[in-house]
């Protein structure tokens, strides 16, 4: 008897990041993770690679020029070929937005197809490729169901006053106001702090550092501010976006004839720690730099964490846990020790033993402000949130 199975897809305009989830039914139906891979370089020179739960490789595929299309047709070929039980149940995508409208998760139908089409404008960058898998599945496996879910869904909860610009106020009503990303991770990240820390804390900041890098101020579980806006590239440097940056600095560039794709270039894919540092937009790379570039880099990163923490800590009138999480944030010890430093005002006291070992708590136990490091899973955010969904 075969076993129901959930895939979750992440699409960009290159690559197929995806993890196939079992479904163990019992007296509560729960989620086991099978394998994970990815899909890169579509178009140029495409590759295939998938390793199981715990690390090993399944499959180390060269797909040529593949598209889209036909990576779909050989991820759906190779899992058929998996002699391992499973029944494909259902497809899960990331969607990075749901603008005014979408504030959960949505089974997708030919109608919520086109409106998510409506809200290209919001995100051009992304929403394309976040979409484009959706109507590809749908030919290959036309009666499959799917859901869309949403980066911005989490941050909905946020008041009017947080989420608007000081613009007139047409522009709001046309959608124009602060929406906030990475919401799946933080989420999660909510969803996991009760069990991880034995209770849920009333107030709580959660910085989401990686190559894309945000922070959420979270009260009674639900998203109260964000650093990011109406794009991913406001708030915290990342590793190759700008963040925060006044945008009189774009009005300059556009008055001296830089145009649109050459700023969105610039703002999107040569600034933040690559382009601070001139050496590169990984944080491991940069901490095992000499250069003073590379130190200059980390301390504008560190910076700007700190006053973003200060600002996160005002919209929730305090502050009882700090949270770490995605790649920097799990793993760059460092990072997290200069932060705390730069944090002691807020009572945190680092634990550095165990802010070496990545432990889940790495503040001393008088520490004022509790500080955590817990591991995001925004797959199995939506891997759950499908199954919620087709549930319900």
């Amino acid at each position: 008897m075969s076993q129901n199975a959930i895939l979750v897809i992440n699409a960009g305009s290159s690559s197929i990041k995806f993890s196939l989830f079992a479904i163990n039914d019992g007296a509560e139906q729960t989620l086991e993770l099978i394998y994970r891979g990815n899909i890169s370089g579509l178009g140029t020179h495409a590759h295939f690679t998938a390793k199981n739960a715990i690390g090993l490789k399944l499959t180390d595929e060269d797909l040529g020029t593949a598209t889209h299309e036909a990576a779909f047709a050989r991820l759906l070929k190779w899992m058929e070929e998996r002699d391992d039980g499973l029944s494909l149940y259902a497809v899960g995508h990331r969607v990075v937005h749901g603008g005014v409208t979408f504030n959960k998760p949505v089974a997708i139908t030919s109608e919520i197809y086109q409106e998510l089409e409506a809200l290209i404008p919001l995100a051009p960058l992304h929403q394309p490729h976040n979409l484009a898998p959706i109507k590809v599945l749908d030919k290959l496996k036309e009666h499959l169901p799917q859901v869309a879910c949403f980066d911005t869904a989490f941050h909905t909860t946020q008041t009017l006053t947080a989420q608007r610009f000081g613009i007139p106020r047409e522009y709001t009503e046309q959608g124009i106001k602060r929406y906030g990303f990475h919401g799946l991770s933080y989420e999660y990240i909510a969803q996991k702090i009760p069990a991880v820390m034995g209770k849920l804390p009333e107030k709580v900041v959660v910085a989401h550092l990686g190559n894309g890098s945000s922070m959420c101020a979270i009260r009674h579980g639900k998203s109260v501010a964000s650093t990011m806006g109406f794009t991913a590239l406001d708030g915290l440097p990342m590793g190759t976006r700008t963040g925060a940056i006044d945008a009189g600095v774009i009005l300059h560039f556009l008055n001296q004839g830089m145009d649109v794709k050459e700023l969105t270039k610039l703002l999107y894919n040569r600034s933040g720690l690559l382009g601070v540092s001139g050496i590169s937009n990984d944080m491991e790379t940069l901490l095992a730099s000499d250069s003073p570039h590379a130190k200059e880099a980390i301390d504008y990163f560190v910076y700007r964490i700190g006053c973003e923490l200060g600002a996160m800590t005002s919209t929730i009138n305090g502050i009882d846990a700090l949270v770490f999480t995605a790649g920097i944030g799990e793993y760059a010890s460092p990072i997290r020790a200069q932060v705390c430093e730069k944090a002691e005002w807020l009572g945190i006291k680092l634990n550095p033993e165990a802010n070496a070992k990545h432990a889940s708590c790495i503040s001393t136990p008088d520490s004022r402000t509790s500080v955590w490091v817990i591991p995001t899973n925004e797959e199995k955010m939506i891997a759950q949130h499908t199954l919620r969904v087709l549930s319900a």
